[in-house]
């Protein structure tokens, strides 16, 4: 691969991962389930990184693109009733989550990114910058 993705994972519980990632800012804090699945695949001319956020409304997320790292959270709370129409709840399995994740990706053309979000899924595309040539030929009078 041309460019070296870096994915930076971060689980707080993990001693190699606590290790290996000392003094590098910017890491991704996760609670078990809560990591976003995503790809990041390269073409020539764009990365297209593509995201499940299953759950989340568009309101909910927040991306931007700075250092030459593309940042994705998000934030989803579930009503915390703690009670059902009659007063009992036999098991709650939905909970408010909170995700995030950061790829390297440099040299990012910011003012032609595009964002769409369906069905759980977020899709970027994050065009390439076009590389002017700094190669001019110069003749001699």
């Amino acid at each position: 691969m041309a460019n070296e993705m870096m994915n930076r994972n971060f689980d707080l519980f993990d001693p190699m991962n606590f290790l290996n990632e000392v003094g590098n800012l910017g890491h991704d804090m996760f609670n078990g389930d809560n990591m976003m699945k995503t790809d990041v695949v390269e073409h020539d001319q764009d990365y297209v990184v593509t995201a499940e956020v299953p759950g989340f409304k568009k309101d909910d997320l927040h991306i931007d693109y700075r250092d030459d790292t593309l940042r994705i959270s998000g934030k989803s709370h579930v009503n915390d009733e703690s009670k059902d129409q009659d007063g009992r709840i036999l098991r709650q399995e939905r909970r408010s989550q909170d995700v995030a994740r950061s790829f390297y990706l440099p040299d990012i053309d910011v003012k032609q990114v595009q964002a769409k979000y369906a069905d759980g899924i977020l899709t970027l595309t994050l065009p390439k910058e076009t590389k002017t040539d700094d190669h001019h030929e110069i003749s001699i009078d």
